[in-house]
């Protein structure tokens, strides 16, 4: 039974996960940041997050939160206060979520929770701020918030906010978490990383140029867990790092063969499956609730 059930005013909304197909740093901006190139991927499997409006104003969070993370500096608390404070809102919420995405994997948990509270709020509050004003608040609470509140696959550049829609081959992708938590801010840092990679265009990627992800090197050479799960996953295809976290991923054609390549991994590997989407369910949800329906069907 869920901890959040319906019955007690709760609405369950899906924040789902994401993969970096490629990513590269091409220089640096003048505001100091990196200039980044990368394709982001949607993926049909995640957290899922509940909302329950309350109107005393009070924003809680309800449960558990993520691991370590104290309630004033949980993105799903900072995500409501913003759209609260932005819209002069009244309302408050309580907000519970069921963690699926690992912590520091690079597959944009805390990321998505932050733009499903965004997303979702605006419809329960009656907001209507839209997809370009939620976007624009949700860069201030992290790069990687924008592709979820619009939706769908991207090419990105700048910080990984400016975005164009790219259309993906369907595919399924084992996933797999060797338990490491990658510290982002760490790895901008470290002495051994590329920073000046050629620019390349969306041309490039579609053609099948391969284009790496910068942070896999120094992570393998720094996290000897990162390392050996790449060593596992290169019996089965070509394993992949996904953004600056440790989590890794391989590509197939089809359900069928990345559950036969699952089925042969040794036991200890943290791996799992997920199906590329090029809509979020999360655009789903809303549409589902704005016809009056559950947003979780």
């Amino acid at each position: 039974m869920s901890a959040f059930p319906a019955s007690d005013g709760w609405s369950a909304w899906p924040a789902p996960a994401k993969l970096n197909l490629f990513l590269q740093i091409t220089g640096r901006r003048p505001d100091g940041y990196h200039a980044l190139q990368t394709v982001f991927r949607l993926l049909d499997w995640g957290d899922t997050v509940y909302l329950r409006p309350r109107p005393d104003g009070v924003i809680a969070r309800i449960g558990a939160g993520a691991a370590g993370v104290a309630e004033a500096d949980d993105l799903l608390v900072r995500a409501a206060n913003l759209l609260k404070s932005d819209a002069n809102c009244v309302e408050g919420v309580d907000i519970g979520i069921e963690k699926r995405i690992p912590m520091g994997g690079g597959f944009g948990g805390g990321s998505s929770d932050a733009a499903t509270v965004l997303v979702a709020l605006d419809r329960l509050w009656g907001l209507g701020f839209g997809e370009d004003r939620l976007a624009a608040l949700g860069l201030s609470l992290g790069a990687d918030v924008p592709v979820f509140v619009r939706g769908h696959d991207a090419w990105a550049e700048g910080v990984g906010e400016r975005l164009t829609g790219i259309t993906l081959a369907p595919a399924w992708y084992l996933l797999a978490s060797p338990g490491v938590h990658a510290a982002t801010a760490g790895l901008f840092q470290a002495p051994d990383l590329t920073r000046n990679a050629a620019p390349a265009k969306i041309a490039d990627f579609v053609s099948g140029t391969a284009l790496g992800n910068a942070f896999e090197p120094v992570l393998r050479r720094r996290e000897p867990a990162v390392e050996a799960v790449f060593e596992v996953l290169a019996r089965i295809g070509t394993p992949r790092l996904t953004g600056s976290g440790s989590g890794c991923f391989v590509e197939f054609a089809d359900r069928e063969s990345a559950a036969a390549a699952l089925a042969t991994l040794p036991p200890g590997i943290n791996a799992w499956l997920s199906r590329g989407v090029g809509r979020s369910p999360l655009l789903d949800a809303v549409a589902r609730f704005n016809t009056g329906a559950s947003p979780s069907g």
